[in-house]
Formats: C-alpha cells, sequence, structure tokens
C-alpha cells in the first residue's frame, strides 16, 4: 500500500517496484493499492483477500499519521476481517544503501555534505524516524548528514543547504528521502544544493525491504498465534 499521488509518475514508479517484488518472490500473491488520490484503494484491494488475512505492507518511510491514524481508519471503514499490517519501511539501512547509491548516481563526490530531505510530518514520530534515517545514512557514508523537511518541521531542505554554504561549504549534496517522483521530489530537486539523489524508486534494497517487513509481520502473526 503506498499514499498515493495526483501525479501518475508516482503510481508508475510504485508499480514499477512492485514488479521487481514480484521478480524476487514469484510464488507470492501481491496485490498493488493506494491510501489515497489512487486507484484501487485499500478496500478494492483487499476485499477479495478478506478471507485469507492478507498482510499489508505500507510503502511509507516513516512511523507518522499516515501509519498510525489514516491506515487504521481506512481498514475499519472499509469494513472487511482484520488483516496483518507490517511495519514503516525506515528507518533502515537497506534504505541507507539505497540513498547511498542515488546520491552516486547523481555525482556527488564523498567529500560533499549531505542534507536528507524527507517529505515532513506534523506527527513526532515521524520527524524522529527521519533523524533516525539521517544518522544511518551518515554511517553508511562515513560523513555528516542533516535531516531537513519538505513539509510540517523545520528545517526545511533549501534551510539546511543554504545553512551548510553559510558554514563554508560551497557544494553541498542532498539525498532525496522519498519513494516516488511527484510533489515533494520537484521541490527537493528546487533547492540550492550542486548535487540531488533521485527519489528511491526500483532500487533493489528498497524491493528487499519490502519483503523483509512481510517477512517479519508474517513471523510475528505466527509467533501470537502459538503462543
Amino acid at each position: 500500500m503506498a499514499h498515493g499521488s495526483r501525479d501518475p509518475a508516482a503510481a508508475s514508479s510504485t508499480r514499477a517496484l512492485l514488479r521487481l517484488v514480484h521478480a524476487l518472490r514469484p510464488e507470492l500473491p501481491l496485490r498493488c493499492c493506494f491510501l489515497d488520490l489512487a486507484r484501487p484503494s485499500l478496500a478494492e484491494a483487499l476485499a477479495p483477500l478478506a478471507s485469507a488475512r492478507p498482510i499489508v505492507v505500507p510503502l511509507l518511510l516513516s512511523t507518522g499519521h499516515h501509519l498510525r491514524v489514516d491506515l487504521p481508519a481506512a481498514l475499519a471503514a472499509a469494513g472487511l476481517p482484520p488483516c496483518r499490517l507490517a511495519p514503516a519501511l525506515g528507518p533502515h539501512r537497506l534504505l541507507a544503501e539505497a540513498l547511498a547509491d542515488r546520491l552516486a548516481e547523481a555525482g556527488a563526490p564523498p567529500h560533499a555534505p549531505v542534507v536528507l530531505a524527507g517529505a515532513g510530518s506534523s506527527d513526532p514520530t515521524g520527524v524522529a524516524d527521519t533523524t533516525r534515517m539521517a544518522s544511518l545514512l551518515a554511517a553508511r557514508l562515513g560523513r555528516p548528514v542533516t535531516p531537513a523537511h519538505l513539509a510540517a518541521a523545520a528545517p526545511t531542505p533549501h534551510q539546511a543547504v543554504a545553512d551548510l554554504v553559510a558554514a563554508g561549504h560551497p557544494e553541498v549534496a542532498l539525498a532525496a528521502y522519498l519513494l516516488s517522483p511527484g510533489h515533494f521530489a520537484r521541490r527537493a530537486a528546487a533547492t540550492p544544493a550542486t548535487w540531488t539523489g533521485a527519489p528511491l524508486g526500483t532500487h533493489p534494497a528498497v524491493a528487499r525491504l519490502v519483503l523483509r517487513r512481510y517477512d517479519e509481520a508474517r513471523a510475528a502473526t505466527a509467533m501470537r498465534s502459538a503462543a
């Protein structure tokens, strides 16, 4: 389940990622759906699978308002039997691998300071997750990473880049902590950073992480049943 967007490129990117997930585990039945702004909806995707108690893997990068409030509300509104819910994708070391690769693809050199641009959240949990992801990326890169937020929290990526330039770093790299192209990706690309990594999209590490979250949710359910 992805968030959804009015930008057709976002839905196309989500479906491309799930084709890669399916290629890694072709025996696993897989459906694509969106929380909002795109079809199929969560209810449309789950209705044919209700008797199987499907596992919903949120293609969300943090445990923010969408995961804690909007998704449970959508499941309740659908009026379907309970399903199993996996954790958010991030923060995770596999995402640090993908972010580092996207920066390298953009041409960012190993000495440039980095700003991690998350979508932002009014939920403190989501903000904390982006900060944790910045620490994981810093460990991967071996240099500091400044967390920033494209909405609802400070600093903005533009301000974080400007602060680094004012501190004596004329060239700054920006890692777009986003899954898909769209409004936020365009805002990330509009900062004064010298290099901007593309959204994570179909990076193989993201596909592996989707399956890891699925396996974790399945194992947790089995443990509860055994108890």
